[in-house]
This record gives C-alpha cells, sequence and structure tokens, in this order.
C-alpha cells in the first residue's frame, strides 16, 4: 500500500480510501458478512481511511461500519463520517446527530470529521446555527481530531468556505472529467495552497469511467502500448497529483478491493504520468464526453422520489443510449423495466423535491422530460 503525508494534519494515509456507501446488498439491506470480508481485507492490505457517512444506506452504513470495526480494527484505520449538513436547524441539532453517530460507529472519537456536502444554501444556515462553536467544541473535547468538509457547488462558493475558518481537509468531486466542475482543478490548487488535505470523491464517476464503455474507448486504452482497464487509467490521472491526499472508492464487491488495492500499487506515484499517458486521457475525455448527456453521478441523494420515480436509473438509461447509440436496445430492456415497476419518467408531478437535494444542481424535471421523450 502506498502513503501520502495528508496536508497539514501530518498523518500516512494510504492513497486509497474506502467509501461505504456502496456496500453489497440482499433484500434491500447490507450483506453484512461479505461487507466484513471485503473492509477487514482491504485494512489487512494496507487501507487504513474508512469512509461513511449518516445518511449511507439509509442510516444502516454507520452502524455495519461499528461492527466491522471490532477485534482490534478500530485502532488500525482512520475513520471518517460527516454531519449530516440538510438536517440542521439549530446549533443543538449538531450534538444530537454527533452524538447519535459516536453510538452507531461504537467508538469514543472521530479521527476526520465532515460537513457533509455543503453548497452555499446549506452553509448560510449553518453558519447562522453557530458551526463554528460546533467545530471548535468537538475539537476541544478530542470527540474529533480533524474537521472538513465535502463539497457540491462552485469554485467560488468553495473558497469562501475555505477562508471562513481553519479547516483540516476538504472531499471534492474530482476525476479526468470533472476537471472544471464545482471545485474541480481551481479548488484542489487552492485547498492544497492552504495546506489542507484533499480527498477525492467520485473518481470513476459512479462506475460510469470503468464499465460498459463503447469500442472506440476501449481501443484508446486497449493499444498494447498503453493497455490498462479503465479503473486503471481513472485512478492513474488521480494518483499522479501530487495535490491529493487520498482516493475514495465505493467498492461493491471483493474483487473491486483486489483490483483497487493492485491499481493503488502499480499507479499510486505521484508525478508518474509521461506524455504518452496525458495524450491517452485527454483522447477518453473528449471522447466520453462527447457522449454523456446528463452530469448524473448516481449518488441517489434525489431519492426518493414522492411519486416513485427511479431519476437515477432513468438519467442512466439516456446516458447509455447516447453513449453507446443504441436507444432501442435500452428502450426495450433497461427502461422497459423501470416502466414495470412504475419507476420510469413519465411518473414525474414536477414536485421538485429531488432538484432541492441534487449535489450536481441537475435540472431534473426537465431532464426526464427528455428520457420520456427519447423513450415514448
Amino acid at each position: 500500500m502506498r502513503y501520502r503525508e495528508f496536508g497539514k494534519t501530518g498523518e500516512k494515509i494510504s492513497i486509497l480510501g474506502f467509501g461505504c456507501m456502496r456496500f453489497p446488498q440482499i433484500d434491500g439491506k447490507i450483506d453484512e458478512e461479505k461487507t466484513v470480508k471485503m473492509v477487514r481485507y482491504a485494512i489487512d492490505n494496507g487501507v487504513n481511511y474508512i469512509d461513511t457517512a449518516y445518511p449511507y444506506h439509509n442510516g444502516e452504513s454507520e452502524i455495519v461500519v461499528g461492527k466491522i470495526l471490532k477485534d482490534g480494527y478500530r485502532e488500525r484505520i482512520n475513520l471518517a463520517t460527516k454531519l449530516p449538513s440538510w438536517e440542521i436547524n439549530s446549533r443543538e441539532d449538531m450534538d444530537k446527530y454527533f452524538n447519535e453517530q459516536l453510538k452507531k460507529l461504537q467508538t469514543e472519537q472521530i479521527d476526520f470529521y465532515l460537513i457533509h456536502a455543503l453548497d452555499k444554501s446549506l452553509w448560510d444556515n449553518l453558519v447562522e446555527n453557530n458551526i463554528f462553536d460546533f467545530l471548535n467544541e468537538i475539537k476541544k473535547s478530542k470527540k474529533v481530531r480533524y474537521v472538513g468538509f465535502s463539497f457540491h457547488d462552485k469554485y467560488e462558493v468553495f473558497k469562501e468556505i475555505i477562508d471562513a475558518y481553519d479547516w483540516d481537509f476538504t472531499q471534492i468531486q474530482y476525476n479526468y472529467l470533472d476537471e472544471e466542475y464545482q471545485a474541480g482543478t481551481k479548488g484542489l490548487e487552492y485547498a492544497n495552497k492552504k495546506g489542507m488535505g484533499v480527498i477525492i470523491m467520485e473518481p470513476l464517476r459512479g462506475g460510469k469511467l470503468a464499465n460498459n464503455l463503447p469500442n472506440d474507448i476501449l481501443e484508446i486504452i486497449n493499444k498494447p502500448n498503453t493497455k490498462k482497464s479503465p479503473a486503471q487509467w481513472a485512478f492513474k490521472f488521480l494518483y499522479n497529483k501530487p495535490e491529493i491526499g487520498i482516493v475514495l472508492s465505493g467498492m461493491s464487491n471483493m474483487e473491486q478491493v483486489v483490483d483497487n488495492i493492485r491499481i493503488c500499487n502499480e499507479d499510486g506515484e505521484a508525478d508518474s504520468m509521461n506524455l504518452e499517458n496525458e495524450r491517452v486521457i485527454e483522447s477518453l475525455r473528449d471522447t466520453l464526453k462527447s457522449k454523456i448527456k446528463i452530469n448524473c453521478t448516481d449518488c441517489k441523494y434525489c431519492m426518493p422520489c414522492p411519486n416513485g420515480v427511479n431519476i437515477p436509473a432513468c438519467f442512466e438509461c439516456l446516458n447509455n443510449s447516447s453513449m453507446f447509440n443504441d436507444i432501442e436496445g435500452i428502450k426495450n430492456n433497461m427502461y422497459k423495466y423501470l416502466i414495470e415497476q412504475y419507476a420510469d419518467a413519465s411518473k414525474c408531478i414536477e414536485c421538485g423535491k429531488c432538484e432541492k437535494s441534487c449535489p450536481q444542481h441537475i435540472d431534473i424535471i426537465n431532464k426526464l422530460k427528455k428520457v420520456k421523450e427519447t423513450f415514448k
């Protein structure tokens, strides 16, 4: 396993972090047996950063992580979780959720505590409700070692939040398709300049940079002198940047865990990309950007829809039909299934609840209309 010094914290953290929002499931619940084996295998092979959050798996993730970290595993890792910023209406709410999380995780201390999914409106509300007092208190009490925030808004808002407090670290969405999206490269560099550790989420864009890629993409990466898996190229792009401390991966099966650890060891060195590598990334970026219709990462923050629409699945259908030039195939398989489940785009009643929750700020109502028109 490779490690980097994580910003001004000075901690040596594995460059691969285990994201706990996509655990394997059985009948809608976490498959605990498989999950315990996966996470403990990762820890046994050097991963020392475990990232969960209050809403993951409908609140079940923190509970399962608490069980996983028994038997001496808690002492071997850095544990991260997040304050559900959208639930905060008072200073007391912050303490309530934080104390609940400590109980669920069966721990007396959180190593890395984040304010979750910040945008301008959520941040303004937190400032009104004395977030700075809360942050100072949890650090003073030593119930938290380091404080940071995850982010989903424009660069200008990112800079405003960074400048408002002495943060230890931050977490941003970043991959070779999203260099200018949200905080972007400018945000990455600004946080690094401030001495903050930087964590990357969505390195594979919800798996879209690794799975079911079209032939023209596979041709780019399967040349004998540049052959690597799609996931390996995506991670190599990130690991190449010395400003990045940790890359989170929401792993769903043991094969992904083993492969990600291998990639980390083979391609985890900073400043290791040559000109040929950079040309491959540029070609992948340009080809994929020309195909994607909706900037959805399948985070499911828009779910559940009050009227039953499976919004991420609808968008996946539209993107796949575009990327693979296969409207009829998608219509007769993936989208047909949504119709059978009463979860297709035609069920949208335009209530707008989803748009308020979307960290990507997607114009969901109009995009669902596009889905409906495409597969009518």
